[in-house]
């Protein structure tokens, strides 16, 4: 039988960190930790467009600290600061006045970063994008940005089915049982108008020694070209100019490596002489 497990809680005290950091005794544990749900409730959805990847929450004695880490912290942060202030209002007042402040990290890469994958896919699945093409765009773009592997998983009335079914794709190697391996994990829900999707995704990071900068992006591979330029524009039955398949494209086409590989069209017999 396969046991299945959340990756990130799974390597815990090995490679991850706790997402709550704050000890307390018995009688306040249940009110720090419903707090807590209210706080990550009300941010994720405040910021839902602000690419919010994951909270920390660290508690002392009479402070609470907030870390936010966004691939978007002008989104955050607001217009001179005004949203950053509202939120600590807000904030404090879930935990009872307690001072509170709030840290924001960039992700440089939100690319390779399972939660915003995920999040992404979701919102192209509500947005009645295809979810096989959805998935498939973030495999690449993933692997095209340096991640070691990945796999996402999509799960429920795909495609607006009778019969809810799950698909994954996965690329490269992600070995969920080698716990020396920094798994990230992102988790999303698609509303969609027949039922809920569930967004899963795993992916395999190449981990950056002390001080080394990310990679720098891929060139974009997808460049426009001329109309005109474009090999076997001619093709079976099409209009237009015909590629290094074959000779000039007739009136229905004729050229390119589908259609013309009859070669040039030979010249018409001469007329009988009457």
């Amino acid at each position: 039988m396969g046991q299945k497990i959340n990756p990130i809680g799974f390597r815990l005290a090995v490679n991850k960190d706790w997402r709550s950091k704050w000890y307390a005794p018995k009688a306040d544990f249940p009110g720090f930790l419903h707090s807590d749900i209210k706080i990550r409730s009300y941010l994720k959805g405040k910021l839902m467009f602000a690419a919010l990847s994951r909270i920390v929450i660290e508690r002392a004695w009479n402070s609470v600290r907030v870390t936010l880490f966004t691939a978007r912290p002008g989104l955050v942060i607001g217009r001179k600061g005004s949203e950053i202030e509202l939120m600590n209002a807000a904030i404090s007042e879930m935990c009872g006045g307690k001072q509170v402040k709030i840290d924001i990290f960039e992700i440089k890469q939100p690319e390779i970063e399972a939660q915003l994958i995920a999040e992404n896919v979701a919102t192209q699945l509500e947005r009645r994008i295809s979810f096989r093409r959805a998935m498939k765009r973030a495999v690449q773009t993933a692997m095209d940005f340096g991640a070691l592997g990945i796999r996402i998983r999509a799960a429920g009335r795909l495609g607006g089915a009778d019969i809810a079914r799950a698909e994954w794709y996965k690329e490269g190697k992600v070995p969920l049982q080698t716990l020396r391996v920094p798994i990230d994990y992102g988790f999303a829900e698609a509303r969609t108008v027949y039922g809920i999707i569930g967004v899963k995704c795993w992916i395999n990071r190449r981990v950056l020694a002390e001080g080394e900068a990310p990679p720098p992006p891929p060139p974009n591979a997808r460049r426009e070209r001329p109309r005109g330029d474009r090999p076997g524009g001619g093709g079976p039955g099409g209009r237009g100019r015909g590629g290094p398949g074959g000779g000039p494209g007739g009136p229905r086409g004729g050229g390119g490596d589908r259609g013309g590989n009859r070669g040039p069209a030979a010249a018409p017999a001469p007329a009988a002489q009457a």
